[in-house]
């Protein structure tokens, strides 16, 4: 690699307006404890010589602040926002009320939106479930809630989600627990935790989920909504807090799967901004698909999918079974497919989402480095500042993938994080194989129905173990980017239970229209809590 020289002296300040101050460099004691810390044996003088060394460096940076702030746009809009009181809020499925009205009219027009609050919406604050981040306030919308408002979309406020969305449970967030509509001494699930329960209380028509291990996928089921994990691309990731970049999904919650097909319409395709979407393929009627009968679907019941292990309600198992053999009417085809691969996706995902979470989303601040996309500054900035000023605010689970992943990457120097990435293909390949004989693969969303509510006082290990217990099926599919959709088929003892259907990469319609014919059968079930909880606004 070749040594640049400094790209000339830094553009002149606009009038009125101080030169930014210089990038400063290290130390002659900060560089000696940086090499000592590497090993590198440097003395005095080949320390001073590389403090020299570094000066047109530092004027690059110097020159890029300047550039920057230039660059910068005006001020995101002035929006109203509030949290809402318990009177308002008795699932603690709300982060912030808003009304951010339609900017247009198409697909969305008069339907009410909550947007999942690790997504940015312009003026309306944003935790990503957690303390770390008070006082965080976006500056521009994330493309998907761009485009849902210039569809017609109004949003109505952002949904309580899992602290830093490191749960499929709904206990962790730092504002209390999301209570299920159904039962409200029961986890709605997560960690897209308040996205399912306000669709679910029927307090808004769609709702915008994100999914790195089952997180739209396992509250639809335990809430009795519809969750859609798009095929990994389909939907653009910007603006929208980042876990590990080969995991994150974001997609549509919905009571059915007409409405989730009418919310993918408007937010698949490319955005340009975010390398995730190299391979996406949009460009299919969803909502037409979504509407198109099951005949000539072939189904098949993936066995492993039924074989969880502990924990399994075997009376979960059997509603979905039934709910597959109903679909089998004249023209569809229901037969057992293996793919016992399967039953190492749960290993796989573990050390992917372990080491990514601590060198991507912690020690990388949720942006790292290496891939061509937006780069989301001013959240990057903040979280960074907050993440060190209240790292005691980190939640167990955080702080659970961060020691154990940085412990992993100093040993083993990522060799087990590059091994699951390359058995993730063969995983791939495998479930592959299996949707070259069917068109979905069919299992339980989660084995179970939704779980108490763990109580306040529970030790660590029940807060994380419950945190973590309920993605054996889902997860999989975030390591291979299949599409995968969770539609409720049945109920055991009042409680919902999911159906998930998965099918080829890029082939959501398909998987739309085999949910679409589920839900023929399965009708939503009726909304479970008054559909107004209280005053539109804080009083």
């Amino acid at each position: 690699m070749s040594v640049p020289s400094a790209g000339g002296p830094a553009p002149a300040a606009e009038p009125g307006r101080s030169a930014v101050p210089a990038v400063e460099g290290p130390s002659l004691q900060q560089l000696a404890e940086l090499a000592d810390s590497y090993g590198l044996g440097l003395g005095a003088d080949e320390l001073r010589s590389l403090q020299g060394l570094m000066a047109p460096y530092l004027a690059s940076y110097t020159a890029l602040q300047e550039l920057a702030a230039q660059e910068a746009g005006p001020p995101g809009p002035l929006r109203r926002s509030w949290r809402p009181g318990p009177a308002e809020n008795p699932l603690g499925a709300w982060a912030h009320r808003t009304e951010i009205p339609a900017a247009g009219s198409g697909a969305l027009l008069g339907l009410r939106v909550a947007i999942k609050d690790n997504v940015a919406v312009a003026g309306v604050p944003m935790t990503n479930g957690s303390r770390v981040l008070d006082g965080y306030v976006p500056e521009a919308d994330a493309t998907v809630v761009g485009r849902i408002v210039g569809a017609g979309g109004s949003i109505r406020g952002t949904a309580t989600c899992e602290s830093f969305c490191l749960s499929g449970g709904s206990h962790t967030s730092d504002s209390g627990p999301v209570r299920n509509p159904h039962d409200p001494t029961r986890s709605s699930g997560g960690s897209s935790s308040g996205s399912a329960a306000l669709v679910a209380a029927g307090e808004v028509d769609l709702a915008i989920g994100c999914d790195q291990g089952g997180s739209i996928r396992i509250p639809s089921a335990w809430c009795g909504v519809v969750g859609l994990k798009p095929t990994y691309g389909l939907v653009p990731y910007t603006g929208i807090f980042a876990i590990e970049m080969t995991l994150d999904h974001v997609g549509p919650m919905a009571r059915t799967v007409a409405d989730a097909a009418r919310l993918l319409q408007v937010l698949a395709g490319p955005d340009g901004l975010d390398p995730r979407q190299a391979a996406a393929s949009p460009g299919a009627d969803y909502v037409a698909a979504a509407a198109g009968g099951a005949g000539g679907l072939r189904v098949g019941l993936l066995e492993e999918g039924f074989n969880p292990g502990g924990g399994a309600d075997p009376q979960v198992l059997e509603t979905v079974r039934r709910a597959a053999r109903d679909l089998a009417a004249p023209g569809v085809t229901l037969e057992t497919v293996s793919v016992p691969w399967h039953r190492h996706g749960a290993d796989i995902w573990n050390a992917i989402a372990v080491e990514g979470v601590a060198r991507f989303m912690i020690d990388g601040d949720a942006t790292g480095t290496g891939w061509k996309g937006l780069y989301p500054e001013h959240l990057q900035q903040a979280y960074a500042q907050a993440r060190v000023a209240r790292a005691r605010a980190l939640p167990a689970t955080a702080a659970l993938y961060l020691l154990l992943g940085r412990h992993l990457y100093a040993t083993t120097h990522g060799r087990h994080y590059a091994r699951a990435q390359n058995l993730g293909r063969r995983l791939s390949a495998e479930y592959d194989r299996a949707l070259a004989t069917v068109d979905v693969l069919v299992m339980p969303t989660v084995s179970c129905t939704a779980r108490p509510l763990p109580a306040p006082d529970s030790p660590i290990e029940e807060v994380v173990g419950r945190a973590s217990e309920s993605g054996s099926n889902t997860c999989p599919f975030n390591v291979t980017g299949h599409p995968a959709i969770s539609v409720p088929c049945g109920t055991v003892r009042g409680l919902p239970v999911g159906m998930m259907l998965v099918g080829r990469r890029g082939d959501d319609a398909t998987v739309l229209r085999a949910a679409g014919a589920v839900e023929a059968l399965y009708p939503p079930p009726p909304l479970p809590w008054p559909p107004a909880l209280g005053p539109s606004g804080p009083g």
